[in-house]
């Protein structure tokens, strides 16, 4: 019996240890500062726009994306490759319309290989000489998609932990109670 309760808080204590550990195989990359920045006022259009990340950003064709959505849901992104240099994304823009909020919702592909997504906002206080784009449908599903994509749900990794440590009991359970014959057999 003292066996079996032994190979229980063994399995308890390996079970949280392995939940602990799964928080930091889950880091993806966060947005440390963006030009221009979140909520800024400018008074003319960027022509680009730059992020930065805490971790290197990997690269590949069409693995990072950006939207720029203004009045009416009009489209300002360029639609070019995004330029990497280690932490930092550029994507070019094309020259703003109306003065106005504009949305910027970006995909980038994280260092551990899954997908980020995320948004800021600025706001130009004169009109720009610019012209929309036409929206496309490979655009809209694109940024759809990058809303549903986040990795592992962490629920997956909870019911994992349980099943395998709920196996662990029961076999340290069944193993170790031995039955009324055992000692006889030893």
């Amino acid at each position: 019996m003292r066996r079996a309760l032994l190979l229980t808080l063994v399995a308890l204590l390996a079970g949280g240890l392995a939940l602990l550990g799964s928080g930091t195989a889950l880091a993806h990359n966060v947005l440390i500062s963006s030009d221009p920045k979140d909520g800024q006022s400018l008074e003319a259009g960027p022509a680009e726009i730059t992020l930065v990340f805490d971790q290197p950003v990997q690269g590949g064709d069409k693995f990072n994306t950006i939207t720029v959505k203004g009045p009416e849901d009009s489209r300002w992104e360029d639609g070019g490759e995004p330029v990497i240099r280690n932490n930092s994304v550029v994507f070019k823009v094309r020259p703003l319309g109306p003065a106005a909020e504009y949305q910027v919702g970006y995909r980038i592909l994280s260092a551990d290989g899954h997908p980020v997504s995320g948004n800021l906002k600025f706001t130009t206080t004169k009109a720009g000489p610019g012209t929309p784009n036409a929206a496309t449908e490979t655009a809209e599903s694109s940024a759809r998609s990058s809303e549903e994509d986040g990795g592992v749900p962490i629920w997956v990794w909870i019911v994992g932990a349980v099943v395998l440590l709920g196996g662990g009991v029961f076999f340290a359970l069944r193993g170790g109670s031995g039955g009324p014959g055992e000692s006889a057999r030893r």
